[in-house]
Formats: C-alpha cells, sequence, structure tokens
C-alpha cells in the first residue's frame, strides 16, 4: 500500500510535466499520418495521428463502377485500415513519451489525450 502511495505522490509531483508532455504530443499526433487503401489501391483514405480523415482518393476505375455499395465498401475499408494504422503509431508515441517522463506500462492513452476520459473508463 505505500509503494502504491509512493507513486502516486511521484505522479503528482510530475502533473506540471505530464501536461506539458501531453500537450507536445498532441501537436506531434497532428503531424503523424497513416494511409490506407483497398481494392487495389481503387480508395485511398490518409487520417492524422488525432484520427482526423485528411484526404480521400476514389480512382477513376472506382467510379466507373457504377456500384455504389462497392465503393462504400472500399471508402469503409481504406478509412479502417489508415485508422488502425495511425493508432499503432499512436500508441507507439503515447509509449514513447511516457517512457520519457518515468511512467512505463502505459497502455493505451488515446482515449485520454482526446479529453474521452481515462482509457477503459464507462464514461467520457
Amino acid at each position: 500500500m505505500f509503494k502504491e502511495l509512493g507513486q502516486i505522490a511521484s505522479l503528482l509531483r510530475q502533473a506540471p510535466r505530464i501536461k506539458e508532455e501531453m500537450e507536445r504530443l498532441q501537436q506531434r499526433l497532428g503531424n503523424i499520418t497513416a494511409e490506407g487503401d483497398a481494392g487495389g489501391g481503387m480508395v485511398r483514405v490518409r487520417v492524422n495521428g488525432r484520427l482526423e480523415v485528411l484526404h480521400c482518393d476514389i480512382s477513376e476505375d472506382a467510379l466507373k463502377t457504377n456500384d455504389r455499395e462497392l465503393l462504400e465498401d472500399l471508402i469503409k475499408g481504406a478509412t479502417n485500415q489508415a485508422l488502425d494504422r495511425a493508432r499503432r503509431l499512436i500508441n507507439e508515441e503515447t509509449a514513447r513519451m511516457a517512457s520519457s517522463i518515468g511512467l512505463p506500462g502505459v497502455p493505451d492513452l488515446q482515449g485520454f489525450m482526446r479529453g474521452d476520459g481515462l482509457p477503459g473508463s464507462l464514461e467520457p
């Protein structure tokens, strides 16, 4: 119990540094990009580390299919792939930041950094 209290006290002392590092991380995440594609490149989607869609490119071949359902599936697939890749990059950056300030083993701060609440919490 005393060990945990010491760890909490240490975190509280580091709060200003942690806040500063989190703000830097937020800025870096805006510069991170990840791309996903579907249909052999018929649809390409690029997102940033804030999980915002930056660009969606739909090839002429995809448009010529005149198949709305296919196009919807390709967009969804490319977007999900880009988001998955971005999440991996976010986790790497988050782990790097956590390690640099002495917070090893921080599993996932994405929700916290978006302001959704603590990761795994039931309420935002």
